[in-house]
């Protein structure tokens, strides 16, 4: 029996090809827009605060200090905020995921008329993450809570350091299946919600359909795309690493002539400092983005090509293969 993620590997390189040349700037900079949102996934922290005016004392096996309510209310202020970010960004990300893969579909990327069409199965997406996602986080944060609570308070660690070993092969299956079910909603669940029109769950029941039908070609996939991630994402780094010593040459140029004319020490010398700091880093964020564009295509197409082959009826692409198809 062929396998369908062996097949495509080359294929997907050709694909992928078509759809970024010849290089457009304005193109390229669209891709990386969506690509910032899409290309690593988001997790959702979650945080809890028991918080009350501090009295003097502190009872047994409680914290042996206390904070000011005007710092305690500064720091759930500044989380809170931090966790609003985080959702929108997670809110974005998950429409972008639709309008990436129209775009890989139709080979035009449009980033409104693709976002108008496709936000509110872009919520559905949100919130299907957030079901699956707050779980894990629920089970992940209790699992440390039984060594890290003891210790806090002061009550020793022994019984629940015993069960928090015991829970480590829990753990890391339940995260292994958390990973599977939300990677392959995003490479293959996504895909069908587009094709069919519909919601999360309904595209959901319609693959599972199919893989358990064809559970090896799914399996074959699932393998070599980890692979193709970590090779692209060697590769990606190697790239980006060595533009980083590159821009990082003129950098130290301007910081030694700054060190020569105005003391580093000084307020001058900070601000340039921290200038040239930001800077880097912005350069440096934007380069990491434009260079995962052809990364995230590559394995995105590379995604599409092997549900169309393992199911023909999954198949986006039929008008952006190659005209010669395998036997």
């Amino acid at each position: 029996m062929a396998l369908h993620a062996v097949e495509n590997v080359e294929e997907a390189f050709g694909v992928t090809r078509e759809f970024l040349t010849p290089i457009d700037v304005r193109r390229w900079l669209k891709l990386a827009l969506v690509v910032f949102f899409v290309g690593s996934g988001v997790s959702f922290p979650t945080a809890q605060f028991n918080t009350s005016t501090p009295s003097g004392d502190v009872s047994n096996g409680g914290f042996p200090f206390s904070l000011p309510v005007d710092v305690v209310t500064l720091v759930i202020a500044i989380v809170t905020v931090g966790l609003l970010l985080v959702g929108l960004f997670a809110l974005i990300g998950a429409i972008m995921e639709f309008v990436l893969i129209e775009s890989l579909r139709t080979g035009e990327v449009s980033l409104r008329r693709h976002w108008r069409q496709r936000w509110r199965q872009g919520l559905r997406l949100f919130g299907f993450r957030i079901a699956i996602g707050l779980p894990m986080v629920a089970l992940i944060a209790g699992w440390i809570a039984l060594l890290v609570v003891p210790i806090l308070t002061g009550r020793g660690p022994a019984v629940p350091f015993t069960v928090f070993l015991v829970g480590i092969p829990v753990v890391f299956l339940i995260s292994v299946l958390y990973a599977l079910v939300a990677g392959l909603t995003t490479v293959f669940v996504v895909p069908l919600m587009i094709q069919a029109d519909s919601g999360v769950l309904a595209a959901w029941r319609r693959l599972w359909g199919s893989i358990k039908t064809a559970w090896k070609q799914y399996l074959a996939y699932v393998v070599i795309a980890f692979l193709l991630t970590v090779a692209a994402g060697i590769i990606a780094s190697i790239v980006v690493g060595i533009i980083a010593v590159v821009l990082l040459i003129p950098v130290l140029i301007v910081a030694a002539i700054a060190h020569l004319t105005v003391s580093l020490s000084s307020t001058i010398g900070i601000v340039v400092l921290v200038a040239l700091a930001i800077l880097f880093g912005l350069s440096m964020l934007v380069i990491w983005t434009v260079a995962q564009v052809p990364v995230v295509t590559y394995l995105r197409y590379y995604a599409l090509l092997v549900l169309g082959d393992i199911e023909e009826s999954f198949d986006l692409l039929v008008d952006r293969r190659p005209s010669v198809e395998k036997p």
